[in-house]
């Protein structure tokens, strides 16, 4: 038996386990690669990958360290007594390997991929060949038995809600926080929308980033509850709640690969929903040549893949293919896009109207989910809840019930961007203008970003501004700054027509 003990290392979701190279009751002098261990002692046993190290001040011979991954896993106290063994490979990996092979994979493979993953029984590394492996081809009841096996056991139950919905983008546009809008209009016309939210993955801001801004998103089930049976609506990092949790571990690995792949982004936005107790589902896929989906053609193909994974989970799903051909509203970046949500909300002059104009269609679209509102009635609803000022109303009570956030500042560090000729502007790269704000700072300072002075269509002078790029760090300035002289995302129709 060894005593646990707590080694302070943050690791990304990997399992760690330290012993000394003369621990006490195991023999690690013949222990040359990786090697996964069980640690028992807990109610269920921990799997680890195996770390000697030889300073007794991180773990004496008598210890067995577990970085803070595995030791909130275990759930003992420092000193307790726990014991250690090899651990036999996942059998799933063979499952991974048939599928590296070229092999369709049937559900109860990827039902036990998915339970080993979310056990810990996967590295980084498995995950990561897992991921390759079926991101270059996947069958649609593949992405079926995907989606199915992540939902997982725990799934949140609304008691006597016959309806219970919610909104999703698919991405790949900046900006674009529609769903913050839709989730007031929606909170103020009856409907219940537990609105499971995202930090960032690969953009300047998710919607929980930004959403953060205004008011707390960390919640845990009961308190969701609570707030969606008072106020209609909440607005919550999916993060915080006890649903998914493979899903969790395998966003992490993709997240630091760089890698989306849209049939398990599919799965994953789907498993989410439904666990997190959704009925009825509107999901946005904006398309553009910079987007993340591509092509019209591209998206249509995922839309039915969508709606059979829909019919065959019994959701219901309302899929909208919407233009992504450039940023949807003015800010990029947290504090930005909260700006710009309070600014709709508020019915301002200057509310970017693309923002106001596609939350009233998409929250239109989630109210027609309601059997008492005639089809095509939806819009004109959302309107007029808008208009009213009920949605602001509605955004006021979400904002304090979840506790109002301190306002961060936006940048100070800016720079004006201006064109190099005159014309109309012809089109604005999405992937280009995400890497600059991602480069300012804005995936880890809501206060960094670009604001958007001009969008496409509109005139523009020679040396009159496009975009101000606001840092709040000097070397995120600097890189930022590097970027956006080779190339500014917009390009300029100097004959001022299309």
């Amino acid at each position: 038996m060894l005593n646990l003990k707590h080694v302070a290392i943050n690791s990304f979701n990997e399992n760690l386990a330290y012993v000394h190279r003369d621990c006490t009751a195991y023999r690690v002098d013949d222990i040359t690669t990786l090697t996964k261990v069980e640690i028992h002692g807990g109610v269920k046993p921990v799997y680890a990958f195996l770390q000697v190290v030889e300073d007794t001040a991180l773990v004496k011979p008598d210890e067995l360290g577990l970085n803070t991954e595995a030791f909130k896993q275990i759930n003992l106290p420092e000193g307790a007594n726990i014991s250690m063994t090899l651990a036999p490979q996942a059998q799933s990996l063979l499952s991974v390997k048939r599928k590296i092979a070229g092999n369709i994979l049937n559900a109860g493979e990827y039902d036990a991929i998915v339970n080993d993953i979310a056990s810990k029984r996967y590295s980084n590394m498995d995950i990561a060949s897992f991921l390759v492996a079926s991101g270059s081809f996947m069958t649609t009841s593949e992405v079926l038995a995907l989606t199915e096996a992540m939902i997982g056991e725990d799934v949140i139950r609304w008691d006597n809600e016959e309806i219970v919905v919610d909104h999703h983008c698919f991405g790949g546009v900046p900006g674009n926080k529609t769903d913050i809008i839709i989730t007031a209009i929606v909170a103020a016309y009856g409907l219940p929308m537990p609105k499971t939210a995202a930090r960032s993955l690969t953009s300047c801001a998710g919607v929980a980033d930004t959403f953060s801004v205004l008011a707390g998103v960390d919640m845990d089930e009961d308190k969701l509850k609570k707030l969606v049976k008072e106020n209609r609506g909440a607005i919550v990092d999916y993060n915080s709640l006890p649903i998914a949790s493979a899903n969790k571990i395998i966003a992490g690995v993709e997240r630091h690969l760089g890698l989306t792949q849209l049939q398990h982004l599919a799965a994953s936005i789907l498993a989410i929903k439904l666990a997190a107790g959704v009925t009825h589902l509107v999901i946005d896929i904006p398309a553009g040549p910079s987007a993340r989906v591509k092509t019209t053609t591209e998206a249509m193909r995922l839309r039915k893949l969508i709606e059979y994974i829909g019919d065959m989970l019994s959701l219901g799903v309302d899929v909208h293919i919407t233009d992504g051909r450039e940023p949807i509203g003015n800010g990029i970046g947290a504090v930005l896009e909260a700006r710009d949500v309070m600014k709709v909300l508020r019915n301002k002059e200057d509310a970017p109207e693309d923002l106001r104009e596609k939350s009233l269609y998409l929250a239109g679209h989630v109210l027609e989910f309601d059997p008492q509102l005639r089809g095509g009635q939806g819009y004109f609803a959302a309107r007029e809840i808008l208009n009213s000022g009920r949605a602001l109303e509605a955004m006021n009570k979400i904002i304090y019930a979840q506790g109002k956030a301190p306002q961060p500042q936006l940048g100070n560090l800016t720079r004006d961007i201006v064109s190099t000729q005159s014309g109309v502007v012809e089109s604005i790269n999405n992937e280009r203008i995400n890497k600059i704000g991602v480069l300012a700072g804005a995936s880890q300072y809501p206060g960094a970003g670009l604001d958007l002075l001009k969008k496409v269509g509109d005139k523009v002078e020679q040396g009159e501004t496009l975009y101000r790029i606001h840092s709040v760090n000097s070397t995120d300035f600097a890189f930022a700054n590097s970027v956006v002289d080779g190339y500014t995302g917009y390009e300029i129709n100097t004959k001022g027509t299309f």
